[in-house]
């Protein structure tokens, strides 16, 4: 892997990988709900599917998906709470061709009026999709209850009426703040020439802005006691997120972090699908896993739950919670459970996309990256000492969290339970 700095200040990540027959580019930019504003919230993804509509070059809607559906390309973008990308894969021989049509999208939008309006109600129907998607709906529950009314706690996709709301002016302004060469990294791997592409790159970002792009306002936290939020469904099944505020993706001890979180629920054989799945019966999805970003973080448990032992389910959760904080990681567990990270790492970095998402999500946020084998070493060395001292550190009431999607009009029988402190 080479990381190359243009004379202009962009940055490219190559992932050479000649055994390959495919290549991807990827084009990153650090723009997301957490750098909007209340008026402009859903700003980021509507622009992201506002820059296929179009450009300079290619006028006529459709043009960019057609072009790259001709030469067998795989595209798509997506919108996150910290960045966004664009990208396209194909066979190897056809990178300069996807290369010049990804970054014309990126570079040359045109943002006509009768694409936007249109465009307008397709976020509408996209709301809707997670609105009805009760284990996201349980997700976004969850962020807002620990982030309230700031950019950490909103919706990626916006809220409908400030969807309707959004004009022309919007996206123009917010991409002239955001696209800008210090916030934008192309990543390129797979089969391809260095050479060629470097100077293919260098040829049409030359004139991308050099300006700096906002700070993003720092999220605030303050809790003290555990907090619940319900959200009512109708619905045979409950769909719950627990979880406990953690710290950002600097802090040395994330890497202990996830291993708790893969003891406790990262595959088959982990205690709370053992528990919850195989012994009580109580859930079909129960998972958990980390979410640490530039200035905030949380361990989460994910649950699809029969809603009638909700409450049940709950206390099972926080029992196995408080296990794993006060007694020690069998040694044979805890190596179980690292081999299936590594195994799990390695595995999902077989083709050439994923490898330009793992090094390019690390570019765009921090600013470096660590290899395949950095990480794994790192993983590697958690010990079961470390493993307790971060449970200890996050599993406990200040920082306990509970968001439900049910058919629940009360808190009170929730309440009662949600402790992890006193068994």
């Amino acid at each position: 892997m080479k990381k190359v700095i243009l004379k202009n200040g962009l940055r490219i990540l190559l992932v050479p990988q000649p055994e390959n027959l495919a290549a991807t580019v990827l084009i990153l930019v650090r723009a997301g709900s957490e750098y909007e504003t209340k008026p402009r919230n859903g700003v980021s993804h509507f622009l992201e599917h506002l820059m296929f509509k179009g450009t300079t070059d290619r006028p006529a809607p459709g043009m960019i998906a057609h072009e790259l559906t001709a030469l067998g390309a795989q595209f798509s973008a997506f919108t996150g709470a910290e960045y966004t990308g664009y990208y396209a894969k194909a066979q190897a021989e056809k990178l300069p061709k996807i290369l010049e049509i990804v970054s014309d999208l990126y570079l040359n939008p045109l943002f006509d009026e009768a694409e936007i309006e249109k465009e307008r109600g397709v976020i509408m129907q996209e709301i809707n999709m997670y609105e009805d998607d009760l284990p996201a709906r349980a997700s976004k529950v969850f962020d807002r209850l620990l982030y309230g009314d700031q950019p950490a706690g909103w919706d990626v996709a916006g809220e409908k009426p400030i969807i309707r709301r959004l004009a022309r002016a919007d996206f123009v302004d917010y991409r002239a703040q955001r696209y800008v060469m210090p916030g934008t990294i192309v990543v390129v791997a797979g089969k391809f020439s260095e050479a060629a592409t470097v100077a293919q790159i260098k040829k049409y970002f030359a004139a991308l802005p050099r300006r700096t792009a906002p700070a993003k306002k720092r999220t605030i936290e303050r809790q003290s006691a555990p907090k619940l939020n319900l959200h009512f469904k109708e619905s045979d099944q409950a769909h719950l997120v627990l979880g406990f505020r953690a710290f950002d993706m600097f802090d040395e001890r994330r890497y202990a972090l996830r291993v708790l979180a893969d003891l406790l629920g990262g595959g088959m054989s982990s205690r709370l699908f053992t528990r919850l799945r195989e012994k009580m019966g109580v859930a079909y999805y129960i998972g958990a896993g980390t979410d640490l970003s530039l200035d905030h973080g949380v361990l989460s448990v994910s649950a699809g739950v029969d809603h009638k032992r909700a409450g049940e389910a709950i206390r099972a959760i926080l029992e196995e919670c408080r296990t794993i904080r006060d007694n020690m990681v069998p040694e044979r567990e805890l190596q179980k459970s690292k081999d299936h990270m590594i195994g799990g790492l390695i595995l999902g970095l077989e083709t050439s996309d994923d490898l330009a998402s793992f090094y390019g999500g690390q570019e765009v946020l921090t600013g470096g990256f660590l290899s395949p084998a950095a990480l794994t070493a790192r993983i590697k060395k958690v010990t079961a000492r470390d493993v307790q001292r971060v449970a200890k550190a996050i599993i406990d009431d200040k920082g306990l969290n509970l968001a439900i999607v049910g058919p629940y009009k009360s808190k009170t029988a929730f309440k009662k339970i949600l402790t992890v402190n006193t068994p």
